[in-house]
């Protein structure tokens, strides 16, 4: 392998340890197997890393700040709180669609990880879901609610969307391919409707 930046050989790291917790999880991805991705040794990414927990750490605080910025663009562009979450709902649903490994990623850091998050300092995804609470509690329906309720509602749209973002594998076997596209394409509307049903009109 020729020589590289260091720049390029963190992130090539970051990049190779994101496709693998997504597909196997954090507990079920070592370090060998991230080196072994790119014809690496375990030394060269302990050497940029430390340990597997602080690469899964620098995997979400990318993906997390990711989801953020997205979120902060909207945000910038104004208009009440009901359209932004809206279209923060169909924007979240279109990269989930297109990125199904890091909707995958999310998931399992939400859901399935009950032995890493009983030693977890870090929480990346906290200022994300905490600037969705925000903005659900500056709707006129939502306005008096209280942030655990603002977060209920965040979690169905986005548990809705990453569900069926990572179900295509089934979902084109189970109903044809051609069925599960034109779903596929139909996903997005409803997902508006959805999020309106949630949050409220302007």
């Amino acid at each position: 392998m020729t020589a590289e930046a260091p720049h390029d050989t963190r992130t090539q790291f970051i990049e190779a340890a994101r496709q693998l917790f997504a597909e196997r999880g954090f507990y079920g991805t070592s370090i060998a197997a991230i080196a072994d991705e790119l014809g690496m040794t375990k030394q060269a990414l302990i050497h940029h890393f430390g340990s597997k927990e602080k690469l899964y750490g620098e995997v979400l605080a990318r993906l997390s700040n990711r989801f953020t910025r997205v979120l902060e663009d909207i945000e910038a562009g104004g208009g009440p709180a009901e359209d932004r979450l809206r279209r923060f709902c169909t924007t979240f649903c279109e990269i989930a669609l297109t990125h199904p490994d890091d909707t995958r990623l999310i998931m399992r850091e939400l859901l399935d990880n009950r032995q890493r998050a009983e030693q977890a300092d870090a929480w990346y995804l906290k200022p994300f879901l905490e600037n969705l609470t925000n903005t659900v509690l500056e709707t006129e329906r939502w306005q008096d609610a209280t942030p655990p309720e603002a977060l209920a509602l965040v979690y169905n749209v986005l548990g809705a969307v990453s569900y069926f973002a990572i179900s295509e594998p089934t979902l084109s076997r189970m109903f044809g391919p051609t069925e599960y596209e034109a779903t596929r394409r139909a996903y997005p509307d409803k997902v508006a409707l959805l999020a309106e049903g949630f949050f409220g009109t302007a």
